[in-house]
């Protein structure tokens, strides 16, 4: 069974950063993409970064420039570098692995979550 685990989140200072790491467990054979969405209260889930097999990397229009998605495929890990973080950042962020082939699963390309870490942003 595929299981996410987040880790890095906590309080931090208008201006500071935060690295948030995600590693996937399991019998994974291949993941298509590695993510991260964040919702805030009141808030949908929207995309932050995600990046990928073929496209290369995207990021959400409010994070560009200061954050940056990075991927290590050997070890089915996602990173996030949040610098100049501002309040508004403030969200709890999910790690999300797309077209996950593992063993045990039913069928091909799942898509798997994080249980979230959250990442307060305040002075």
């Amino acid at each position: 069974q595929v299981q996410l685990a987040e880790s890095g989140g906590g309080l931090v200072q208008p201006g500071g950063s935060l690295r948030l790491s995600c590693a996937a467990s399991g019998t994974i054979f291949s993941i298509f993409a590695m993510g991260w969405y964040r919702q805030a209260p009141g808030n949908p889930r929207e995309l932050v970064a995600v990046v990928s097999n073929y496209d290369g990397t995207n990021y959400g229009h409010s994070v560009k420039g200061r954050f940056t998605i990075s991927r290590d495929i050997a070890k089915n890990a996602v990173y996030l570098q949040m610098n100049s973080l501002k309040p508004e950042d403030t969200a709890v962020y999910y790690c999300n692995a797309m077209g996950v082939v593992a063993a045990g699963q039913q069928g091909g390309g799942l898509d798997y979550w994080g249980e979230g870490t959250l990442v307060t942003v305040s002075s």
